[in-house]
């Protein structure tokens, strides 16, 4: 228990420091969107190359876990179709109902994945690698299907080709494959770079929490919240027996599974028309739900 605590406790209390800083005043509002900016665009993507590009991964052994990374989000969509007519859901709601069980906080599962012994951070940085791409896919089709009607490659490959953590992953993997490594000081430049990754992203996280949007939230979020903290790490468990993958394989794969939804939704419901306020509360709430069945998922997988 008292890993557990060690771990868990930082996380939040990183999360809570920023919700402080920006609620005191201690910092100003116009602070937080360009550290948000920086993390997402330079210091996040400075950790995944360096931690792809130096990774050992043997593919054929990670084969298993790949397939568990790709299976993951996509049963999780199946699993909250269903929800759209049980909950009355119109398309803009639904839209954030799917992104608040499918998507996953990225800077919480790779500061969890340092739980876990060697090579957990190396599968952490794989999970992303593949699963960024799986998700972002199955969230723009999901707008392109119910709230814009049509499917537009233009505007799924772009949304693709745009997210800097997609082109980290494939650079990292890139590079990992390529038979030289990087240069000294490029390697030194984002070691140093992915050291500040983790607690400014968890500031920012935390600096993003609103807790008023939480007023009014009913079925639609705590089915969210449900679907997301406890059936889908359920699912990724079942799916890491099936796969007959290691203890360390199907650790990390519940753990992402397990994680709340990624503040980064609710710039994508904004911008493709879901309903923001909603996706607001999920993150929320969910992220503050997961204080409390994070360490218990941790404590199955580590007793």
């Amino acid at each position: 228990m008292s890993l557990i605590l060690v771990t868990v406790l930082p996380i939040f209390s990183l999360l809570m420091l920023g919700y402080l800083a920006k609620r005191s005043g201690f910092l100003p509002a116009e602070f937080w969107p360009y550290l948000e900016k920086a993390s997402y665009y330079v210091l996040l993507p400075a950790l995944l190359v360096l931690n792809l590009s130096q990774a050992h991964i043997h593919w054929s052994e990670t084969s298993r876990l790949i397939s568990g990374i790709i299976l993951i989000p996509i049963l999780a969509g199946f699993l909250s179709f269903p929800f759209k007519a049980v909950l009355n859901l119109n398309a803009a709601d639904y839209t954030s109902f799917f992104q608040g069980v499918v998507r996953f906080s990225t800077y919480i599962g790779l500061a969890m994945a340092a739980v876990f012994p060697t090579p957990a951070p190396t599968l952490g940085a794989l999970v992303l690698a593949i699963m960024i791409p799986v998700v972002n896919i199955l969230c723009v089709l999901v707008f392109a299907l119910f709230v814009q009607k049509q499917l537009k490659l233009g505007m799924l490959f772009k949304s693709l080709a745009t997210n800097p953590l997609l082109v980290a992953c494939v650079l990292g993997m890139v590079l990992n494959i390529l038979p030289w490594k990087l240069p000294v000081i490029a390697s030194e430049v984002l070691r140093q770079l992915a050291q500040m990754a983790l607690p400014t992203g968890l500031l920012a996280v935390g600096a993003g929490l609103n807790l008023a949007a939480l007023r009014g939230l009913h079925a639609p979020f705590f089915w969210s919240a449900a679907l997301k903290l406890l059936i889908v790490p359920l699912l990724a468990w079942g799916v890491a027996i099936v796969l007959g993958l290691d203890a360390v394989s199907s650790s990390i794969l519940i753990v992402f599974a397990a994680l709340p939804t990624a503040p980064s939704a609710y710039i994508l419901a904004r911008q493709l028309g879901g309903n923001a306020e909603l996706m607001a509360g999920m993150i929320t709430g969910q992220t503050l739900l997961s204080l409390v069945t994070l360490p218990l998922i941790l404590s199955f997988l580590l007793h």
